[in-house]
């Protein structure tokens, strides 16, 4: 019998796409200091967070980053809780 070609359904709880989202996670260098960057879609900004570049409200459902620093100073615990959303347009010009 041929096989089928068709795709399969993704069983429930699937992970892909957590792991097409981490695939986006970036590192940069901002004023010497190295920062883990994370794009968040329209889909998934689910709060309001403020923004420590203008101090302005980055309302639920606005794309935004997520950056926190990468360099483990302070132990990766504390620095992935110390992480801070930025509007994607703030984080560029800071």
């Amino acid at each position: 019998m041929p096989r089928s070609h068709r795709r399969r359904p993704e069983a429930a709880g699937d992970d892909s796409f957590e792991r097409l989202l981490a695939g986006w996670k970036r590192t940069e260098i901002r004023r010497g200091v190295e920062w883990s960057v994370q794009p968040v879609g329209a889909e998934r900004a689910v709060k309001a967070y403020t923004c420590p570049g203008c101090g302005g409200t980055i309302d639920q459902g606005v794309a935004h980053v997520v950056a926190w620093r990468a360099d483990g100073v302070l132990g990766d615990h504390a620095d992935l809780a110390a992480r801070r959303h930025w509007h994607t347009h703030c984080w560029r010009i800071g």
